[in-house]
């Protein structure tokens, strides 16, 4: 069983301001740089050892999972006999994570710059969302990190973008919807997720253009911001000027 959303040596924010909810992923580091890589690589793995299948149905599975349901997790668990806390930890181990990390300059002071509380929202199991958080030096910073575990409920597994389970976490951590502005890489959680009158901040700074992403690892160029947008930023530099969610100049 996951233990509880912890709160332990963060006191309550009271402050007022917005309730940031930080994706991990793409938006706080950049993962597209080797994290993704070496996790799709095991995703895949796992699933031929798991399943006995060959890599391109491993490929098909662990991709078409993850359009799905959010999270190949997700899938594997539903249709497949597998161990979903041991794919979790498997997938999501890395000895040499912090040479792996790239992340903005000054994260931790752009960050704490921010007015209100911050949590972390991820699809990520809390072991490696924390490794992560401590390697970068902000885990600190963060009233709480809601994991894929803490997705959980009665017995099912959850994730982005399930409505159901964002109003669950959310009401576990006190936040109200209108309160709260999710920073998200992923377009299709910030569309759906809209819909429940949150603020929405897409990043794209740390993106890789897909057509290009094997052969030049270039960084996703600007298109616009989608109406379910409220802004579009390419780093957490300019985060601060998107606490108004009137605001819709393009960075």
């Amino acid at each position: 069983m996951p233990r509880p959303l912890s709160r332990r040596r963060r006191p309550r924010h009271t402050a007022p301001g917005p309730v940031w909810l930080f994706d991990l992923d793409n938006t706080l580091h950049r993962a597209s740089h080797a994290i993704f890589p070496a996790i799709n690589e095991a995703m895949t793995r796992y699933i031929i050892d798991a399943l006995n299948v060959e890599r391109s149905e491993a490929d098909r599975l662990r991709l078409g999972y993850v359009r799905r349901y959010g999270a190949t997790l997700l899938g594997l668990a539903r249709h497949h006999p597998i161990d979903p806390h041991d794919f979790l930890r498997v997938v999501h181990t890395m000895p040499d994570l912090r040479a792996m990390l790239r992340a903005e300059r000054g994260l931790a002071r752009l960050i704490a710059a921010l007015p209100g509380r911050k949590l972390v929202l991820t699809n990520a199991p809390q072991t490696y969302a924390r490794a992560v958080l401590n390697e970068l030096g902000i885990e600190h910073l963060f009233e709480r990190v809601i994991a894929i575990e803490h997705m959980c409920r009665r017995g099912q597994w959850h994730a982005k973008p399930d409505i159901a389970m964002l109003r669950h976490v959310l009401r576990e951590a006190q936040v109200p919807l209108a309160d709260a502005v999710l920073v998200e890489d992923t377009r299709g959680h910030l569309k759906r997720y809209r819909r429940l009158g949150i603020g929405t901040v897409w990043i794209v700074g740390h993106l890789v253009a897909p057509a290009r992403a094997k052969q030049s690892n270039a960084r996703m160029p600007g298109t616009g911001r989608p109406h379910y947008v409220d802004r579009r930023i390419r780093s957490l530099k300019s985060l601060r000027r998107a606490t108004s969610r009137s605001a819709h100049a393009v960075d």
